[in-house]
């Protein structure tokens, strides 16, 4: 299989140069954004070699696809309490502590501006998420089979509306982004899962409960 620049996992002296190219082209993007990203100005940041960068990335797209790469890779694993609504907290906490940071925060607001305009950014952004979706829909899977959630609950769609009013707040409103409206967000989405709002088929959550066709 042909891999796209930027996607090769080798160890050494070689993950150390890429370690240090992705952490310059986060703050090259936290600090100016995509449409300032330079390839040769991460090189110079990440202080290594031009032609090594231009080689090994390519574009200033393959490098923020590789960029988003790391970042899912390095997101930490689910939290499990043995709660639907202690897993969505934990859920929502991790991306409001992501999200407030100024760094991480500035990062997000330029990778999801230049996904707008930006096809294979776009296509990098969602590939991030999907990954981040997966790692998390188990916590709903899991609160199904305990009964705290209707059989037939789309376990992706409850994590899309944990983390949605905190990337709202990021973007547009410009409120607060503390612990009280991770765990708001996280109360809303318990009681929209309970009265039926993600179920895959439309059924009335009572009859999915039940077990009932």
């Amino acid at each position: 299989m042909e891999l796209s620049p930027g996607t090769i996992r080798p160890g050494g002296r070689t993950a150390r140069v890429r370690a240090a190219v992705l952490q310059a082209a986060g703050d090259a993007l936290a600090e100016a954004g995509f449409a300032q990203l330079d390839l040769a100005d991460v090189a110079r940041r990440a202080d290594v070699g031009k032609t090594t960068v231009y080689r090994r990335w390519g574009t200033v797209t393959g490098l923020v696809a590789d960029l988003l790469t790391d970042m899912a890779e390095q997101s930490l694993p689910r939290t499990e309490t043995g709660s639907l609504l202690g897993d969505l907290k934990a859920n929502a906490r991790l991306v409001q502590r992501t999200l407030a940071d100024p760094r991480q925060g500035a990062l997000f607001k330029a990778l999801i501006a230049a996904a707008t305009c930006d096809a294979k950014t776009a296509e990098a952004l969602r590939r991030f998420y999907a990954i981040r979706i997966r790692e998390w829909a188990p916590c709903v899977r899991q609160a199904v089979d305990r009964g705290e959630a209707p059989a037939g609950t789309d376990p992706h769609e409850v994590i899309r509306a944990v983390s949605a009013p905190l990337y709202y707040r990021l973007l547009a409103d410009g409120g607060l982004l503390d612990k009280a409206a991770a765990d708001r967000a996280a109360e809303a989405a318990v009681a929209a899962v309970r009265a039926g709002a993600f179920l895959r088929d439309g059924r009335d959550p009572g009859s999915a409960r039940s077990g009932a066709v």
